[in-house]
């Protein structure tokens, strides 16, 4: 393999966002809202602005450098899009003989799953800061700006809902994703 000695990737910035990089920590504020993460951990990759354009550049990479490289701006795309058109997920409250209800107590970020197939305790889920839950019939709603903080409560919810030690073809009560949305637009969905 041939080495390479210099690599630059650029993500182009929209002209409504505010654009802050200080010790590698980018910071994007929106008409929807404001985000920041902390790139520290990316070693010998440097992260700059110019006008309008975020410069990710690295001298002699390897191929975990050059992956490295194109998963920040991954992010940097993803937190662009949240502060411009949000995102959403919905979940689907699936169940087959007990009723399963849910609440959200935004006091705690806790989300509550009651009558879990028939338990007396409740199932718990914590939700992340910056993560807006609505409940609505069978669905529960997950919108923001942060992208991972999105998946990652839906994923703790799931969690929450998982059943050990019987037959998930049978068994198959949960609360599960069937949608995610980039602003209105359907970007996964089950059908």
């Amino acid at each position: 393999m041939v080495k390479i000695a210099y690599e630059k990737l650029e993500v182009k910035i929209p002209s409504n966002i505010n654009v802050h990089v200080k010790d590698m920590v980018v910071e994007m504020s929106g008409p929807l809202g404001s985000i920041s993460k902390d790139f520290s951990h990316a070693r010998k990759i440097d992260i700059t602005k110019t006008d309008n354009k975020i410069i990710l550049e690295t001298f002699f990479p390897d191929k975990k450098k050059l992956a490295l490289l194109g998963t920040i701006k991954s992010h940097l795309q993803n937190m662009i899009e949240g502060v411009t058109r949000k995102f959403r997920y919905e979940m689907k409250i699936v169940y087959a003989h007990f009723p399963v209800s849910v609440e959200y107590d935004s006091a705690k970020n806790m989300l509550h799953i009651k009558n879990f197939l028939g338990e007396r305790s409740d199932r718990k889920a914590r939700v992340l800061d910056g993560v807006d839950v609505r409940i609505e019939g069978d669905n529960v709603i997950l919108e923001g700006v942060d992208k991972e903080k999105i998946g990652q409560s839906a994923a703790n919810i799931q969690q929450a809902t998982r059943i050990r030690k019987k037959d998930p073809r049978i068994f198959s009560d949960g609360v599960y994703v069937y949608r995610k949305y980039v602003g209105d637009e359907i970007e996964w969905k089950i059908l």
